[in-house]
């Protein structure tokens, strides 16, 4: 079996949750830097990655990393790789993304149009073609630049792996399906706890959180590009990665996952999103205003996303929701509360110091998710 080395962006922040993702599937986590984790693996590796990691933005194959300074050192070590054990002669190839953080060369432009010259030079020598037509399939480079260190990776994934497939319709500020699973494994939520997100929106946290209670893998109803690279990765090791994936759902779990929001819209969006996700009986979307949060319930758990009032006319609302919500938690009996949120008057509102706060990029945006814990539930004697 063919070894490699890859690379998994995520969001800033979570990285230890997605080093702990790879380690649970069987892999040895190489480095961990901002925003990425490396590990080694085959081509299985390869395909149950794509398939099973539910924080990961996507699954690179390493093609090779040094240090350029100039453009003249950026093509000569691009061309010394070894594109020919990646690339087939028939490919279309191109470098889709380059992004560069405190180095010399910043112009992602410019340092796309000079790599994929490299490729060509050193494919033409290898293949010993003057001119490539490029008629097959897509096999397109992502390219880091930080402190001069050019990181090259293939990608396989194509679109990205927040992309789970269930999510056609979408609220008007969604959180991305990867960051929100990453949050939930950030609290001490299992399956078997009641779990209500008041601002549910297009129902990600709730959909997120039943497919971890079914043990659904994020990726189980898609594709990916490197499906389509047989010199890379054989149809046989997707045809089992996605077997193994199906043997190990199980739909017949009881949950109690609830999904609010005051928007009608919204509530039935949620709820075909859940239907396309596979999960809508374990799963609950209702109307109802976060005034209405109730629950004789003990020790459940709220995870949400709620507004941040990223418009002037907004943030003047935030101050008096997030009052209320801080009001319907404080009379939940032992409940935990997670949110994120970019709202700087979020504690203040909800007159409660955050037991922990971690700051998070959503996007560009900085937000927190903060931590509100409750009482943990008594253990169960024999």
């Amino acid at each position: 079996m063919r070894k490699f080395e890859l690379i998994a962006p995520c969001h800033f922040g979570l990285e230890s949750i997605l080093k702990r993702e790879i380690e649970d599937i069987g892999y040895e986590v190489v480095k961990v830097q901002d925003g990425r984790v490396t590990f080694e693996g085959d081509e299985e590796a390869v395909a149950r990655a794509n398939i099973c990691l539910r924080t990961a933005e996507r699954i690179l194959i390493k093609v090779g990393e040094f240090t350029a300074t100039t453009y003249d050192e950026l093509f000569e070590a691009t061309k010394a790789l070894d594109w020919e054990n990646y690339i087939p002669k028939d490919a279309r190839f191109n470098v889709v993304k380059a992004s560069s953080i405190k180095s010399k060369l910043f112009s992602p432009s410019d340092i796309q149009s000079i790599m994929k010259k490299a490729m060509v030079e050193r494919l033409k020598l290898k293949y010993n073609v003057a001119w490539f037509d490029e008629t097959g399939v897509d096999y397109p480079v992502r390219v880091t630049l930080l402190k001069d260190v050019v990181t090259v990776g293939l990608d396989t994934t194509g679109v990205s792996l927040h992309k789970r497939g269930y999510r056609k319709l979408v609220a008007k500020a969604p959180i991305a399906e990867n960051l929100a699973a990453a949050l939930i494994m950030l609290t001490p939520w299992h399956g078997d706890r009641i779990l209500v997100d008041p601002f549910s929106g297009s129902g990600t946290f709730p959909i997120e959180a039943a497919l971890m209670a079914a043990n659904i893998a994020p990726g189980m109803n898609r594709r990916f590009i490197a499906q389509e690279y047989k010199n890379l990765v054989p149809a046989s090791f997707w045809k089992d990665a996605f077997t193994e994936a199906r043997d190990e759902v199980n739909l017949n779990i009881e949950t109690d996952i609830q999904g609010y929001d005051i928007d009608p819209k919204m509530v039935e969006t949620a709820k075909a999103n859940a239907s396309l996700a596979g999960i809508d009986k374990l799963v609950h979307f209702e109307k109802r205003d976060v005034k209405d949060l109730r629950s004789s319930e003990k020790y459940g758990f709220i995870i949400t996303n709620p507004p941040y009032g990223e418009r002037l006319e907004e943030k003047e609302n935030l101050l008096p929701l997030y009052g209320i919500l801080g009001q319907r938690f404080s009379e939940l009996q032992d409940w935990s509360m997670f949110m994120i949120t970019s709202y700087d008057k979020a504690e203040e509102a909800l007159k409660r110091k955050a037991d922990k706060n971690r700051k998070i990029y959503n996007g560009m945006m900085k937000t927190y998710f903060y931590s509100f814990m409750g009482k943990k539930p008594e253990k169960k004697r024999d």
